[in-house]
């Protein structure tokens, strides 16, 4: 079956892991100042830190979430890549030289570099808590997807193994091991996704490729019975990862007639071909009675070209509907401004000496990055058509191309995908804990500290955040990751991004309407969230109709709103006296 487990597979994956850690524990065997554990000293290498950048935003969600989205959805799935890397435009031509000017440890230093407020300090606190979570969520699901069919363990037991070697790595040496994890797996990411690719082309396209069974295109039926017993089409089984491997190409083009296999095939070639086959999907249709919860995937036969145009995930580019379009345009928007607004990112700056050394990171940042999405459209097209597709899984479909490949691939690739879950879950643990103890407790609640003290509760705040992301990795693990990402993106663009951008190019910016803006804007895109239509049906388990929202996505109207509170409080409020500590 697609999950067995494989020794091979378990001490590769053992050995990434342990080394990561090891890793850590070596970095943090001197003692640290509050200097040393929240930005490294700022002595970080440009080019370190660059790929950091990379290792720190290519997360679950781009690696694991984009893949499984353009698998069973196709191009869509892509416009999660062009919205991700757009944003690092607002990174560098933005961003990048004044945050580090502005800022010290946290991304609350820098829009209160000007006013000295404990209203902004408790405000932006917060903010940054609410986004680290959000964000924490859509990871800690992807690494209780990798560990089932990796270990042959629950999906509770990979969150709460990640949760713990995640803060282990915090906890032992700060951002010095978090940099240094982030630099590892952003390198070895883009590197191991171009072999993968390069054995994609290779293999080019096959009728019914991959594994025996995949040409047995009849429905799959998965039942959960209230005693949790798993039935797959009416037979009991042990786990509930059973279903048949799916993933097929039913008809190549004409020009392959009499042929079962294209040959390699250059990346051109590679889409060309594609486009002009016919490929079977998967949809899912559930209902429960008495019996349990029943879910049936069924095949549908779809031309290439359609699945290369926009429509298969995003239904409101095809359908024409005035909200689908709403929708869709809101979740690009926080997209291209949530990049430039995440704490875990801004924090990045920190770590090198000067304006010079950000600007240049952020340009390997963006070359880094940019290969990788390129990368991830053959990635999740030849999950698309490997015949090692889970049709109960959308954040499998990377692993389990590599595993169709061969135990090893696999084995490297969801030790790199794990890797990938600790740079990014480290990353936002380190932004989380700085808010909870250089911003609320040391200057917001004034309570003395000494550097050590500093650094001690800036460790038990990160261990609280771990525990907290472990158990909402827990509860949201029927989730796509990618999908997850797009509601971090909305409260970090509608909270930040205007008071940061006005307070940078707005001399009339005031402490007042800066606590306001985030205040609101966290406020207004969190409350739609909970509310939208996505919202009721995927989490409270009610009919969308019920939604008050006209879409599920806030940042079109949240966005907008931040800069105009800004700018209104600001007008009604004095004029700024600058202050400088």
């Amino acid at each position: 079956m697609l999950h067995d487990t494989s020794p091979l597979a378990v001490l590769i994956f053992a050995a990434f892991v342990v080394g990561v850690i090891g890793l850590s524990f070596w970095l943090g065997r001197k003692k640290q100042s509050a200097a040393a554990y929240y930005a490294a000293h700022g002595e970080v290498h440009w080019f370190v830190n660059g790929i950091a950048f990379a290792g720190d935003y290519l997360s679950a969600a781009s690696f694991l979430g984009i893949c499984g989205m353009i698998a069973f959805s196709g191009y869509d799935g892509f416009l999660y890549s062009i919205g991700f890397l757009a944003g690092w435009v607002v990174a560098l031509f933005v961003i990048a030289e004044p945050i580090k000017a502005l800022g010290r440890f946290t991304f609350a230093d820098a829009l209160d570099a000007k006013f000295n407020s404990r209203g902004i300090k408790m405000a932006v606190a917060i903010s940054t808590l609410v986004v680290s979570i959000f964000y924490l969520i859509p990871q800690m699901v992807g690494a209780g997807s990798l560990i089932t069919p990796l270990l042959g363990l629950p999906h509770a037991v990979g969150v709460v193994l990640v949760g713990v070697a995640v803060t282990l790595i915090v906890v032992t040496a700060g951002m010095v091991s978090t940099t240094w994890v982030q630099f590892i797996k952003g390198s070895l990411l883009v590197f191991f996704c171009g072999i993968l690719t390069l054995l994609i082309l290779g293999r080019g396209l096959t009728v019914n490729a991959g594994r025996p069974g995949t040409e047995n295109l009849t429905p799959q039926v998965k039942t959960i019975r209230p005693d949790g017993t798993v039935l797959i089409d009416g037979q009991p089984q042990t786990r509930d990862h059973d279903l048949r491997p799916v993933g097929t190409i039913l008809r190549l083009p004409e020009r392959y007639a009499g042929k079962t296999a294209t040959g390699p095939l250059k990346p051109l070639e590679y889409l060309s071909a594609l486009e002009d086959s016919t490929i079977v999907t998967w949809s899912a249709t559930r209902h429960s009675d008495e019996e349990g919860t029943h879910v049936t995937y069924s095949p549908i036969e779809k031309k290439g070209a359609d699945l290369l145009k926009p429509g298969g995930y995003f239904k409101g580019l095809s359908s024409g509907t005035l909200a689908g379009r709403l929708d869709f345009a809101s979740l690009m928007l926080a997209l291209f401004c949530g990049t430039a607004s995440l704490p875990h990112i801004l924090i990045r700056y920190y770590t090198v000496k000067d304006a010079a050394a950000a600007r240049k990171s952020t340009v390997v940042g963006i070359a880094a990055i940019g290969v990788f999405y390129v990368l991830t459209l053959y990635l999740g097209l030849g999950a698309m058509t490997s015949g090692a597709l889970d049709p109960t899984d959308t954040n499998m479909a990377a692993p389990l191309l590599a595993k169709s490949f061969s135990t090893t691939l696999f084995a490297v690739i969801s030790a790199i995908a794990f890797t990938t879950v600790l740079g990014t879950v480290s990353g936002l643990i380190m932004a989380g804990s700085g808010a909870v103890a250089h911003d609320l407790v040391e200057n917001v609640f004034a309570v003395p500290m000494t550097d050590h003290e500093k650094v001690r509760c800036g460790k038990i705040a990160a261990v609280a955040l771990g525990v907290i992301a472990m158990a909402l990795g827990i509860l949201f693990k029927n989730f796509n990751v990618s999908f997850l990402v797009g509601w971090a993106f909305n409260i970090a663009a509608s909270a930040n991004l205007p008071a940061l951008v006005m307070l940078l190019f707005w001399p009339r910016t005031t402490k007042q309407g800066i606590i306001a803006a985030v205040t609101v804007g966290m406020m207004a895109s969190l409350g739609w969230i909970l509310l939208s239509a996505d919202t009721f049906e995927k989490v409270y388990g009610l009919s969308g109709n019920l939604s008050p929202m006209p879409f599920s996505q806030p940042g079109l109207v949240t966005i907008p709103l931040g800069f105009m509170v800004l700018v209104v409080v600001s007008l009604l409020t004095p004029r700024p006296v600058a202050v400088r500590t």
